[in-house]
C-alpha cells in the first residue's frame, strides 16, 4: 500500500485492523473506538457511518459483523485515506466510502433501508465567537461548519428502516440538544452511557443509542465508563477495546 507524504499506518490490536492516518488531518481517537464497541451491531444487513473520516469506526465494526458498511465523508483527503485502508485490510467486499456531503447521502443509500447508522459528528457549535483550529481539516471535523447535530440526526432518521438504530458519540454538554434532535426526528433514545476520564472527573463523552419510531419507555442509563486509573493507565474495559484479551 502506497502512503502519501506525512502518512503512517496505525493498528487497533483488539480488532487486528490497520488504518492509514496523518498528523496533518483528523485522526481517530478513543471516541471512535468507544462508539464502535457501544453500538448494537446487526450481524447482517446494512450499516451507514456518517462523518466517517478516515473510516476508523467502519473498520473497527467490520470485524464484528457481516453487514455491508457504507461510509459517508465530506473531506476528499480523509475519504481517500479510508478507501486505501479498506484495501489495506482486504475489506473491499464489505466496506465502501463515498466522498460526499452528508446532505446528499440518499444519492448513494436508499431511504428507510438501513439497519444501523453511527456517527462521530463535529462536536462544537458554529458561533461567531468560536475559536477554530487554523488547520481546515481539523476545523471541519470539530466544528459544525458543513453540518450540524440536527442535520446528522435527520439524515439518520431518513436512512433508517423502522426499528433501525442510531448510535453516536458526543459531548455531555450537548446531551439536551441530542435528546431534542432525536425527539424531532422520531428517534426514541434507548441507551445512554457517560464516559469519564477518571473517577473524580466530570463526564467528557456521552454515547447514545436510539431506535426509529420506537416507544419512549425502556430508556436505560448504563453504568459509567472510566478510562484511566490514578496512574494514567487504561482501565481493563477500555484496555480490552484497544488491545483485546
Amino acid at each position: 500500500m502506497n502512503l502519501n507524504p506525512g502518512e503512517r499506518v496505525d493498528q487497533l490490536y483488539a480488532n487486528d485492523v490497520q488504518i492509514i492516518q496523518s498528523k496533518e488531518v483528523f485522526s481517530f481517537s478513543l471516541d471512535a473506538v468507544l462508539l464502535a464497541n457501544f453500538a448494537t451491531l446487526p450481524q447482517k444487513g446494512h450499516i451507514v457511518d456518517l462523518c466517517a473520516g478516515n473510516g476508523a469506526i467502519s473498520l473497527f465494526m467490520s470485524k464484528k459483523t457481516q453487514a455491508l458498511i457504507t461510509g459517508i465523508e465530506l473531506q476528499k483527503r480523509l475519504a481517500d485515506m479510508g478507501k486505501r485502508s479498506i484495501k489495506l485490510n482486504n475489506l473491499e467486499h464489505q466496506l465502501e466510502i463515498h466522498q460526499l456531503d452528508l446532505k446528499d447521502s440518499l444519492t448513494k443509500v436508499r431511504h428507510d433501508s438501513v439497519d444501523l447508522v453511527v456517527c462521530n459528528p463535529p462536536y462544537f457549535k458554529e458561533l461567531p465567537t468560536s475559536k477554530k483550529n487554523p488547520n481546515p481539516y481539523l476545523a471541519l471535523a470539530r466544528h459544525e461548519i458543513q453540518t450540524n447535530l440536527n442535520q446528522v440526526v435527520q439524515m439518520a432518521a431518513r436512512l433508517l428502516k423502522t426499528n433501525g438504530k442510531f448510535a453516536l458519540v458526543h459531548r455531555p454538554d450537548r446531551f439536551l440538544d441530542i435528546l431534542a434532535a432525536l425527539q424531532l426526528a422520531k428517534l426514541a433514545p434507548k441507551r445512554v452511557r457517560f464516559v469519564y476520564s477518571k473517577h473524580e472527573s466530570e463526564a467528557n463523552m456521552v454515547l447514545v443509542e436510539a431506535i426509529k419510531n420506537g416507544k419512549t419507555d425502556g430508556f436505560k442509563v448504563l453504568p459509567p465508563l472510566f478510562v484511566y486509573d490514578n496512574s494514567n493507565q487504561y482501565l481493563p474495559e477500555v484496555r480490552r477495546m484497544l488491545y483485546g484479551g
